[in-house]
């Protein structure tokens, strides 16, 4: 195989990268929807691809897709989406989104209700791992309090999809962030403590922003009663993960605790089968997409891609500097074309791995920029889910949503920030 990978021209081994991002991107931009076409089915054509045009005997090049497709960091990375997917669902049925959701709306002052939906939409997302579930928890109330205080509903929006973004990026739970850390090689406490110099200050400064805009405002909002005891396995999950305890065992325990709060309260033994069922199934695509990209990246390695593309993008770097803005902008460009940063980060985290080696950057680091800048892209495409979604619940095009979105642009600035002057040290 290594003659064959010797032979095999660069650009012909970054093919059948070419034919997924045409495959999805094209018809997607035809269809004028961009989820109305499977990523799964990109990868698989695009994986089929692969296979047929490497040299050599079939049942080797099966054996290569099929080696990278069950590589032990991607099996690893299934396994968690599994326990986060039944977490997840479990935590929902039982109730524990909108304690937390009334929790956190209930302790701020009226006059810092924008800056509170914000703080909000942070920390369920950090709690829940996803900024759709956020938005989908917070966009109802967000939409009740524009309408009674008199507030542009595209910003009230917005700032719920923004808030939303800063625990995808963040929390140990997301897929993102596992999508990052497996293919870096770095514990989720470390990329979180490299991430949190990033998305902390620009949280901040869009905290303060909404505070200045909301002192004119006088919003009540209806919050309903809060269960302290459904909050218990939310703080367990973000306590524990902190702790530096292996995810597994943190969803494990999580789920654990879902299940017995749930049967105090109710939940019968069918029901918790039927939102763990739920939840696995969810993670479905996610988890047949993990396999196909590990097998077609392998394929794409064996014939000598990944070394022809990490060539072309490092042979202008000056420095860690440079290294790190080709990471930022390579999984910038494949979450554009693919509308889904946990996809761009698995597409572009081998190539940023080897890139981390060869030029001694941190791989606490290179996790956290793929994460981020994965974010920033995601947040700002108007055909991403998460525009669309809050676009649907609102009946307001995500065009106008767009300009209000103050944390993907705060956090794009910090970032690069953080790149260009070598912060924090101790990962630069």
């Amino acid at each position: 195989m290594a003659d064959d990978k010797r032979k095999m021209n660069g650009w012909l081994a970054l093919s059948p990268l070419v034919v997924f991002l045409l495959t999805y991107l094209v018809t997607s931009l035809v269809c004028g929807d961009f989820y109305k076409v499977p990523v799964a089915s990109a990868f698989l054509l695009a994986s089929i691809y692969a296979v047929l045009i490497t040299p050599g005997k079939i049942s080797e090049r099966i054996n290569t897709f099929s080696s990278g497709a069950g590589n032990k960091n991607v099996l690893l990375m299934i396994w968690i989406f599994i326990l986060a997917g039944a977490f997840a669902s479990v935590a929902k049925a039982i109730g524990s989104v909108e304690a937390t959701v009334n929790l956190t709306l209930t302790i701020l002052p009226e006059k810092f209700i924008l800056a509170g939906l914000f703080l909000a939409a942070c920390f369920i997302s950090m709690a829940i791992g996803t900024s759709v579930g956020t938005i989908v928890a917070l966009a109802p109330i967000a939409s009740g309090i524009a309408s009674q205080a008199e507030i542009s509903l595209p910003m009230i929006i917005a700032l719920i999809v923004g808030g939303a973004f800063f625990g995808d990026n963040l929390s140990f739970i997301s897929d993102t962030t596992i999508a990052a850390t497996t293919t870096q090689g770095c514990s989720m406490s470390d990329k979180f403590k490299a991430n949190i110099w990033i998305a902390g200050p620009a949280a901040i400064i869009v905290t303060a922003i909404y505070i200045a805009i909301g002192m004119n405002l006088n919003a009540v909002p209806e919050i309903g009663s809060i269960d302290i005891v459904k909050l218990i396995p939310y703080l367990s999950v973000i306590i524990l993960a902190i702790c530096g305890i292996n995810v597994l065992v943190v969803l494990a325990i999580g789920l654990v605790l879902c299940a017995v709060i749930g049967f105090t309260d109710g939940l019968t033994w069918t029901d918790f089968l039927a939102s763990v069922g739920e939840g696995v199934a969810g993670m479905g695509d996610l988890i047949i997409v993990t396999m196909l990209s590990g097998g077609m990246l392998e394929i794409i390695s064996r014939n000598g891609g990944i070394d022809f593309i990490i060539k072309g993008l490092t042979k202008s770097i000056k420095g860690k500097r440079g290294a790190e803005f080709s990471i930022a902008g390579l999984v910038g460009l494949s979450n554009f074309c693919t509308a889904n940063n946990t996809i761009s980060i698995l597409s572009t985290g081998h190539i940023a791995k080897d890139i981390t080696a060869r030029y001694g950057l941190d791989p606490r680091k290179t996790a956290s920029i793929l994460d981020t800048f994965s974010c920033v892209v995601q947040g700002l495409i108007p055909y991403g889910v998460q525009l669309l979604m809050a676009s649907g619940f609102t009946g307001i095009p995500a065009t106008e949503i767009i300009p209000f979105l103050f944390y993907p642009l705060v956090l794009l600035m910090v970032a690069c920030f953080s790149i260009t002057f070598r912060l924090q040290k101790r990962y630069s």
